[in-house]
């Protein structure tokens, strides 16, 4: 049996929304201290939707399928969804990740989560924590 599942090398090697948004509604940047993995997300929000996300992402490759997936998860999507994105949505998006692996979904969440509440800091918005 295959370590990573199809849509998790698709997503690798083919990563979709990866780059940066220079005028950003919201920027959220998070790491793991232990794997190194950093991701970095971008959001250009208008009346209350993700109308672009970008992505940028240093770490092994289920960090990278993970962002690239988290991102296709958002895009399009009202911000009390997008608060609602659970790494299990994303690890479930993808099929599956290994157990030891785990922790870049959790990563694009945080990443997402930091960057909606950017966002509201910004625009003096009250921030729920998605829950």
């Amino acid at each position: 049996m295959a370590l990573y599942s199809e849509m998790v090398m698709d997503h690798f090697l083919h990563p979709r929304n990866v780059g940066v948004i220079e005028d950003a509604d919201g920027v959220g940047e998070v790491g793991n201290a232990v794997c190194g993995d950093i991701m970095k997300i971008y959001l250009k929000i208008r009346d209350n939707v993700v109308t672009d996300v970008k992505f940028e992402t240093f770490g092994c490759g289920s960090a990278i399928a993970s962002s690239s997936m988290a991102t296709e998860l958002i895009k399009g999507k009202p911000l009390d969804d997008v608060l609602k994105l659970t790494n299990q949505a994303v690890v479930q998006a993808l099929d599956g990740l290994p157990a030891h692996k785990l922790h870049c979904s959790v990563l694009a969440e945080e990443a997402i989560q930091a960057a909606v509440k950017d966002y509201c800091d910004k625009n003096g918005l009250p921030y729920n924590g998605g829950r």
